[in-house]
């Protein structure tokens, strides 16, 4: 399928916004993302689109994985989001396995408040930090 000038463009601009996306904001992009896979994939799901379904909960598979690999462990709370992440990504491959819609939906009631708590937190790291003066 070839891309349009419009798809490249979208493509270029989000290149540019993850390029220089600080890291609180790009963990947010990626909850953010996570989520959208997930209420894809249920829509899909619905529909009976299971490749459809299948490639939403691959891919937030992997948004999970990143997510889980960027877990540094001097947080305390790490080893806990470890096991949440661990046990998401299990729901997700039964959701899609076993075309399990209500799979889809815990994986999603799991995703919403946690991808909320990191935008608050973000927004409150965001708030707390100096901003460069402009030089000029």
């Amino acid at each position: 399928m070839a891309l349009t000038s419009l798809d490249r463009a979208k493509q270029q601009y989000l290149e540019q916004q993850v390029a220089s996306a600080t890291p609180e904001r790009l963990l947010t992009l990626l909850y953010d993302r996570l989520l959208v896979d997930i209420d894809r994939a249920a829509t899909a799901q619905d529909a009976e689109d299971w490749p459809g379904a299948g490639t939403h909960l691959t891919h937030a598979q992997w948004i999970v994985a990143e997510l889980n690999g960027s877990l540094t462990d001097v947080w305390d709370g790490a080893e806990e989001l470890r096991g949440v992440y661990t046990y998401l990504t299990g729901r997700l491959i039964t959701a899609n396995i076993s075309r399990d819609r209500a799979a889809t939906g815990e994986c999603r009631e799991l995703v919403a408040p946690l991808r909320e708590a990191w935008h608050e937190a973000a927004a409150l790291t965001a708030a707390s930090t100096p901003r460069a003066s402009a030089i000029g």
